[in-house]
């Protein structure tokens, strides 16, 4: 991740049942984050971080990256389907930062 608001990769693929370890760099100079959930509740939350743009969060399905941080998220991804992920620091959503798993 990084400040063009991109992931890379932006597209994954997993079998379902998987469990994956993500390793994930901010090579950025501004914080982000990866939040996986449906792209309903990364909506929801991302305008929830609107209203509160300095909270502070952290829960089992994100991690938050200062600049020039390495970090890791585990996630076990049981059913086929697509399940997003997204940055939902104020405006990084918006302007591009998300991404999918493709479950099969």
């Amino acid at each position: 991740m990084d400040d063009t608001m991109r992931f890379t990769p932006s597209d994954i693929q997993v079998n379902a049942g998987e469990t994956v370890r993500f390793f994930i760099k901010n090579t950025g100079k501004i914080p982000h984050e990866m939040v996986i959930g449906s792209i309903a509740d990364l909506k929801a939350h991302a305008a929830e971080m609107q209203k509160m743009p300095g909270m502070q969060h952290a829960e089992p399905n994100m991690i938050t990256l200062a600049p020039g941080k390495i970090g890791g998220l585990v996630w076990q991804f049981d059913q086929a389907g697509t399940v997003d992920f997204a940055c939902l620091i104020p405006g990084h959503m918006e302007a591009g930062m998300v991404g999918k798993v493709k479950v099969s």
